[in-house]
């Protein structure tokens, strides 16, 4: 959490001559507040010097650590004091997002460049925002008539960021401040591979020790999913319940994806894990067959005369996978009625990667007819993708595994609402069955 004394940044423009306009509007400004927080806090937007209706289009842009720019605009009228506040004025039609939608600047943003995904990849340093306000609803013009900045961080004050070379395993670990015991978490991506650290970072912003785990295709990991083996994520359980700053007795997982049904297998098979989040996940073991000492897990399978390719060029894989429900899959199925783990499990509607959402309620009926502790969401036009709140929607990217675009869908407004949702469910389960107390001040 951010000091309630976090800075406010906010500029203005004197403009020298403009027709029609009383004198008030000679000094037109755009506060941003707070101008430095942790990238989940709500934003708040309000301009003022405006002439009563003026209307006005908002800008928001930002560079990922790329360069790639991503840009969102939306059309807006001041109000009868000449004031624009973010929070309670409704965008107007023809912009990147309509309504009374105040993290809508955020979650709007697009970049001009197909298939590319905002991803931080250096948590260490924050996403710098910079908004702009301008005359009218038309096209961008040269007129600037306020600007502000904000710097998003993944990591708050005091948060450490340690690589994790230890044996075999790969990744990072992100420390809270104090000196412990911190609850613990395990962070997993998907089947792009690599090492992915802006959730573990933020998860660590609020409490938690947690261990961001590549485990392919990263530093000397195997190049591709085929080499798999429960005993990778056994040891680096392991190393988290040895850390001196953990408690190994509060220790979570949570992933993605391929990184859903390794969550589930860590919760089933390894001891110690007391809670598991499952995104856009399977309840069975997917794509490669996962060896767990003197038995392995099978894989279920797809059908590559199933997939398709949208009219833009991205892979359809959404009716390929085969169901796990059939009975020749049964030795695929992660027996989660085992574990003596809480589970939540979230999914979208709208998911066109694979049928998250009817894995779910596969999932879910499993654990509930052994009363198991499950909690559970499925969001209506939410997508594959469930990111950190905030975050622009990627309904497509190119995916670095199978080298080509792969469709995730999701529609904006929904999606955004659903990954708000979703994040505090997230925090509130961990918090819950990690029984963390600790509190936890930023300044940053």
């Amino acid at each position: 959490m951010f000091s309630i004394f976090a800075p406010v940044y906010w500029l203005h423009r004197t403009l020298p001559s403009v027709p029609r306009c009383s004198r008030a509007m000679s000094a037109v400004s755009l506060l941003v507040s707070p101008g430095r927080c942790l990238y989940d806090r709500p934003l708040q937007l309000l301009g003022r010097g405006l002439s009563p209706g003026q209307d006005v289009t908002l800008r928001t842009a930002l560079s990922d650590d790329g360069g790639e720019l991503f840009t969102s605009a939306a059309h807006y009228r001041a109000d009868s004091g000449g004031e624009l506040d973010v929070s309670r004025s409704p965008a107007l039609d023809g912009g990147s997002y309509t309504g009374v939608e105040p993290e809508g600047p955020l979650w709007s943003l697009r970049s001009r460049t197909p298939f590319r995904r905002l991803v931080k990849k250096d948590v260490r340093s924050p996403l710098r925002l910079r908004f702009s306000l301008h005359p009218g609803h038309g096209a961008p013009g040269a007129l600037l008539l306020a600007e502000a900045a904000q710097e998003r961080s993944f990591m708050g004050e005091g948060v450490r960021r340690e690589p994790l070379r230890e044996g075999r395993v790969r990744g990072s670990l992100f420390l809270p401040p104090g000196p412990g015991l911190f609850p613990a978490l395990i962070d997993l991506y998907g089947t792009g591979g690599g090492l992915m650290e802006h959730r573990a970072s933020l998860l660590s912003s609020h409490g938690f020790c947690t261990m961001a785990l590549a485990y392919f295709d990263y530093e000397d990991l195997p190049k591709t999913l085929g080499g798999l083996h429960l005993d990778y994520f056994r040891n680096a359980l392991e190393f988290l319940r040895c850390h001196p700053k953990v408690d190994k007795e509060r220790i979570g997982v949570i992933g993605i994806s391929k990184g859903g049904d390794l969550a589930l297998s860590m919760a089933t098979f390894l001891p110690g894990i007391k809670a598991a989040v499952s995104i856009s996940g399977c309840g069975a073991n997917t794509f490669t067959p996962l060896p767990c000492g003197k038995f392995v897990i099978p894989s279920i399978g797809f059908s590559a005369e199933k997939i398709k390719f949208t009219e833009t060029g991205e892979l359809d894989f959404s009716e390929s996978m085969d169901d796990p429900l059939d009975p020749a899959n049964s030795e695929c199925l992660i027996p989660v009625e085992r574990s003596p783990a809480a589970f939540l499990v979230l999914s979208g509607l709208d998911d066109k990667n694979w049928p998250s959402a009817a894995y779910a309620d596969q999932l879910v009926a499993r654990l509930e007819a052994h009363q198991k502790d499950v909690e559970f969401q499925c969001y209506p036009g939410a997508g594959h993708l469930l990111e950190p709140p905030y975050s622009p929607l990627c309904s497509a990217s190119h995916h670095k595994l199978l080298g080509m675009p792969v469709l995730w869908g999701g529609q904006m407004k929904e999606h955004a609402k659903a990954q708000e949702d979703a994040w505090k469910k997230i925090l509130t389960f961990f918090s819950k069955h990690l029984k963390w107390t600790n509190s936890m001040t930023s300044h940053l």
